[in-house]
């Protein structure tokens, strides 16, 4: 049953079937197949999902992110960001960076965060002569930051799955956010020097810089709320989230008065879409666990290969190479089951795991052949993909290098 449910899903992806409805049909062709089982089970776990009070977490975030980041707000962020990198060598292309770490506490999801950067940053990153490619491949890899930044989506989606807590992941995630954003602004820097690209003498005032400041700490504030509110013990992850939408809300209309009913009624079919995904995929995690496939995957790991180093590389391949054709929320709520029994028998801890999901995830979004970063900055650039993929090595490096870290080194993640 499981077989045929992944070849339908392989087959199902290639014809360019939304993921969502393919999760779906995948899962009721392999219940079909069986014989056994009622068709009504896959109606029944896709309905399910809709009633579970901790999902609805993942709608809640993304509403509140679409909610700031469409309007004067998100205009605010973007100029404190350009203003403080633009003086550096590097200083336009670092500003995708930086913004990608302010916006990943907002946004939480790295597609959303490549979409409304880079439709910003690179037509003006190549006024200031950067090549379009090198600009995409720079929004394409910096989006990743944002799902490692608090609220993460993708975590949260880890922590259902696996029983960590959600303030746990969040906090475990700053530190390798950081170091990535690091890394990244390095590269740019570097880039620079190299090919030589000039430093725009541009003064910046500090005023300036403090009245931004001052316009955008709202939203820098968010992120800071939600760790105190779920650390403490306060709230939820779903009532944190709730009352993320009321704080975007208040913000919008009484602070800067921007938002409209037009773009309102937007923002809720983008928060809503993330729960197809969602409802198909538990569909399928009602298979794999009737057939017992995470648990039969555990037992021939654990008899055929000994060292925890080896098992934790062949991870590392597994997700590395199923986030390359699909998207994280599907990835992670498939792998989940899977890789969280496994990473138990070789006492790999789960928040370290949950770090490790998500990045080998995020790096998948822009590897190609079908990295979805990837095309959208690609196309924001008008650059050739293949010209793309060539700027791409150096930050893909430093990704590479940050998850070994993240595999090997528990105290990076681990608090």
């Amino acid at each position: 049953m499981t077989l045929v449910m992944i070849i339908s899903f392989c087959i199902l992806m290639v014809l360019a079937v939304p993921v969502g409805y393919g999760l779906i049909i995948a899962a009721g062709l392999g219940v079909l197949f069986n014989g056994y089982v009622p068709l009504s089970v896959v109606a029944q776990q896709v309905y399910d999902q809709t009633q579970s009070f901790p999902m609805l977490a993942l709608p809640f975030f993304m509403l509140a992110g679409t909610l700031m980041l469409g309007g004067e707000l998100g205009r605010q962020l973007l100029e404190l960001a350009s203003r403080a990198m633009q003086r550096w060598r590097g200083g336009p292309l670092s500003t995708t960076v930086v913004s990608s770490v302010v916006f990943g506490g907002v946004s939480g999801s790295a597609v959303a965060n490549a979409s409304a950067l880079g439709s910003v940053l690179i037509p003006w990153q190549k006024k200031h002569g950067f090549p379009p490619a090198l600009c995409a491949a720079n929004n394409a890899t910096s989006a990743v930051i944002d799902v490692l930044i608090p609220p993460s989506i993708p975590m949260i989606l880890y922590a259902l799955i696996s029983g960590v807590s959600v303030g746990d992941l969040f906090i475990s995630g700053i530190v390798p956010g950081l170091i990535m954003a690091a890394s990244f602004v390095f590269v740019c820097w570097y880039v620079s020097v190299r090919r030589g690209y000039a430093i725009e003498a541009v003064k910046v005032r500090k005023r300036e810089l403090a009245r931004l400041a001052v316009q955008s700490f709202p939203a820098i504030l968010l992120p800071i709320l939600i760790i105190v509110f779920l650390r403490s013990g306060l709230a939820t992850p779903t009532e944190v989230s709730v009352l993320s939408v009321v704080y975007s809300l208040l913000l919008s209309i009484l602070f800067y008065r921007d938002l409209t009913w037009k773009r309102f009624c937007e923002n809720m079919v983008e928060a809503g879409v993330v729960m197809l995904v969602i409802m198909g995929s538990a569909a399928v995690g009602w298979v794999l666990t009737f057939d017992q496939a995470p648990q039969h995957m555990a037992e021939w790991v654990s008899t055929h290969i000994s060292s925890p180093i080896v098992i934790i590389l062949m991870m590392n391949l597994i997700m590395l190479v199923v986030g390359m054709p699909l998207d994280m929320p599907p990835a992670i709520l498939l792998l989940g089951p899977i890789f969280v029994p496994l990473a138990d028998s070789i006492g790999l801890d789960r928040v370290q795991l949950g770090l490790m999901m998500v990045i080998n995830l995020g790096i998948g979004l822009y590897t190609p052949p079908i990295g979805t970063t990837l095309f959208i900055s690609s196309s924001i650039a008008k650059a050739p993909l293949g010209t793309t993929t060539n700027e791409l090595w150096p930050f893909f490096g430093m990704a590479m290098l940050l998850l070994l870290a993240v595999s090997f080194v528990p105290a990076l993640t681990i608090y």
